[in-house]
């Protein structure tokens, strides 16, 4: 019996492309993508699910409708992950749970580990190491000020709709631009003189009434 080859250029739902952007592959290059690695990792167990080539063609297309609501990018990524953590060959229902899960499988922090980050790193936050970009531009579009001094009640909603809707742009493929740390000042102060570091003291000590 003739084996599928994952390198078939039947195409999963061919009769409607979507047009590719920058965002990566598009959705029917990411279900075939899928295919191709359950092809290397499950071998034997891939070649019994889909023994030939009509099944295959018919997997693809029903994969296809299953997954339409995810980013190409967010199917890649949950393909590669299940390949990683799963011994057998998986169900659509365990890919739909990586795609749901993306946030973790993209190395995005959860929204509470974001924001304590957030809170908790020290200024200048654009020199800091961050554990996701997303973090950081959440908590630069939240406000660093609001962070620091408001309630986690008041700040804590509002750092958490920014950080989804970052979440969402990184789960569609885009790379948010790394913060650049701020430029050394070519200014380089003058040293004090003796005597001007004297008179410096003096007036503090007379500020002070010592």
């Amino acid at each position: 019996m003739a084996r599928p080859s994952r390198d078939s250029q039947t195409e999963a739902g061919q009769t409607k492309q979507e047009p590719k952007g920058d965002s990566g592959p598009d959705r029917v290059d990411a279900i075939n993508q899928l295919f191709a690695e359950f092809e290397i990792a499950y071998h034997n167990q891939y070649y019994k699910a889909y023994s030939n080539e009509e099944r295959l063609v018919l997997a693809k297309k029903y994969w296809l409708s299953c997954l339409a609501n995810y980013a190409p990018a967010q199917i890649v990524a949950a393909a590669r992950y299940v390949v990683k953590t799963h011994d057998f060959l998986p169900t659509i229902s365990v890919v739909v749970r990586a795609c749901e899960d993306g946030a973790s499988v993209f190395g995005l922090p959860s929204p509470r580990e974001a924001y304590v980050e957030a809170c908790r790193t020290p200024s200048p936050k654009s020199a800091a190491k961050w554990s996701h970009e997303a973090v950081y531009f959440a908590g630069k579009a939240t406000g660093w000020f609001f962070l620091a001094s408001e309630p986690e009640d008041k700040v804590y909603p509002l750092f958490q709709y920014y950080y989804h809707a970052l979440c969402q742009r990184v789960m569609r493929g885009e790379a948010l631009a790394t913060p650049q740390p701020p430029a050394l000042s070519k200014h380089i102060p003058k040293p004090l003189s003796a005597q001007e570091n004297q008179a410096r003291m003096k007036k503090m000590r007379e500020a002070l009434g010592i």
